[in-house]
């Protein structure tokens, strides 16, 4: 069982930025794909990006060349920078784990809003 431990959510205005961090309580050698998720009211959950073992990134269209995903040193943690964000960046960001199978953080709230 893997925990997934999420942190830097919070409220900030337009064009504003924040990170979020995401802590992986398992080995990096069962770890194929971290990234992260959102889901804002009434919508489904969709991909925001990813990053493999190996470095390669995925991103939505809506973030790109705004948002960058990276992992830390250890390889059990994964980073996402916002910058430049807008009112339709708000929702619940949910981190990401493929290790043997996929794992879910609890969720931490984005608020874009002047």
């Amino acid at each position: 069982q893997v925990q997934l431990v999420e942190s830097g959510g919070g409220l900030v205005q337009p064009g504003g930025s924040l990170r979020l961090s995401c802590a992986a309580s398992t080995s990096i050698f069962s770890i194929n794909v971290m990234g992260w998720y959102r889901q804002a009211p009434g919508k489904e959950r969709g991909l925001v990006a990813t990053i493999t073992t190996t470095g390669n990134t995925n991103y939505a269209a809506s973030v790109k060349g705004r948002f960058t995903v990276s992992r830390g040193s250890a390889g059990n943690t994964v980073y996402l920078q916002m910058n430049s964000l807008k009112p339709e960046d708000t929702a619940v960001y949910y981190c990401y784990v493929f290790s043997r199978g996929p794992y879910w953080g609890q969720g931490t709230q984005v608020t874009v809003s002047s």
